[in-house]
Parts: C-alpha cells; structure tokens; sequence
C-alpha cells in the first residue's frame, strides 16, 4: 500500500539517547556495550528516517537524553519526564493536543506500509500495534489521554494483552496492526537484519564482529 495524502495527526517516536550501558544491554556479551549502542542508535536512525517520510502534519521526537541524533531534524523534541514507562506514556498522550500515533524505536524494519492503515482510518478510536514478545510497537489514539496507558504494566510479556484490554475496556473501537519483532536479544537483532537487509540497522549489525561470531547475522 502506498500512503501519499497528507494526514492531520502526530506520529511520535519514543526513543532515549544510545550511550554504552544505556541501550540494548540484552545484546551483551555477544555485542559490546558500545557497539550495542552503535547497533541501537542505527536502529534509531532507520525509525527517524521512515517517520520522516510519512506524510504527516508533525513529527515528535519523545527523547530521554541530551544529544538529539540528526536523523530528527525536523521533529520537535519532546524531553521524557521521570517516572517509570506507563507514567511517561502517559505524560506524552496527556500532552498531545490532536490524534497521536506512537512508535518506538527497537523496530527498525518499521515501513510506511505498516503504519498505512492508520493513516488511511485516522478517525478510527485506536490502533495497535502488537510486538512478538508481548507487548506493543505501536499505539494511535484519536483522543489522547494518560489514562489510558498509566498502570499499564510494562516490559512484560503481558504488557501487549493488558494494553489492548484497557483500551478496548473503555470502549474504544480498536484496529490492529501488523505484529513486528522487537529487537531486544542477539537472535532479534539477527533476524531483524535478515527482514531488512538493506537498512542503516543491518549495516550496523554486520559491521560488529561481535553479532556475526554470535551467528546474530550472516
């Protein structure tokens, strides 16, 4: 599906800056914590990248950190609160004035077409977007509001059923979208790289001496 006519909403990428022993610590030891960050910062920029070619209305950058990558050149920047994920979340879609979609940034083979449908139903009350490991990649509200995410248990392999419960629970009408891999371990990283083989994430992947000895990409 090709998306070409501008849509009035928000898309967000949540995302914090990649330090050593900050980002993708599972990727140790098969990965050093620099070059896992080196790793996550590319699958950063492959997430910025599809984002920015979205046509959009506004892009947002949700960022724990102090050095914004380039790839946000135009995106406002947003700075996390503290607090743990569901409360954080729930700051964002406090914040956000109009209809909001939420992505994050462990899914660099994130395309246009994933998030199309969204763009095509926008009047829709939700979408969501479910994650391979239980929880969730993406998430669009039409009206958005804290409540909804805050006590949402987080980082769990539930955190996907529990997500979709509340917002079904309150009545919204729910679109799902296409499940995606999130890389956390070595073995995601891998296949991740093999479903998007040409991307800035591959390239950063094979680059680590680290991944290919673990057998994480060939």
């Amino acid at each position: 599906m090709s998306v070409t006519a501008t849509t009035p909403i928000t898309v967000v990428v949540i995302a914090k800056e990649c330090l050593p022993g900050r980002v993708k610590t599972r990727l140790t030891p098969a990965l050093s914590p620099e070059a896992a960050a080196r790793v996550a910062s590319a699958s950063l920029d492959d997430t910025l990248r599809t984002v920015a070619a979205l046509p959009v209305e506004r892009r947002v950058l949700f960022f724990d950190g102090s050095v914004v990558p380039g790839a946000a050149a135009g995106f406002d920047v947003l700075h996390q609160p503290g607090g743990g994920l569901d409360e954080r979340l729930g700051f964002l879609f406090d914040t956000m004035t109009g209809p909001t979609l939420l992505v994050g940034m462990d899914t660099p083979q994130v395309s246009v077409d994933d998030v199309a449908p969204v763009l095509d139903a926008p009047d829709r009350d939700a979408w969501f977007g479910p994650a391979e490991d239980g929880g969730f990649w993406s998430l669009y509200l039409r009206e958005p509001t804290g409540d909804l995410l805050r006590g949402v248990p987080m980082s769990q392999d539930d955190t996907g059923a529990v997500q979709l419960a509340r917002l079904t629970t309150a009545g919204l009408d729910v679109g799902v979208l296409t499940e995606l891999l999130d890389v956390d371990t070595i073995d995601d990283a891998g296949l991740v790289a093999g479903l998007a083989p040409d991307s800035g994430f591959a390239a950063a992947l094979r680059a680590e001496d680290g991944a290919l000895t673990a057998g994480g990409a060939r």
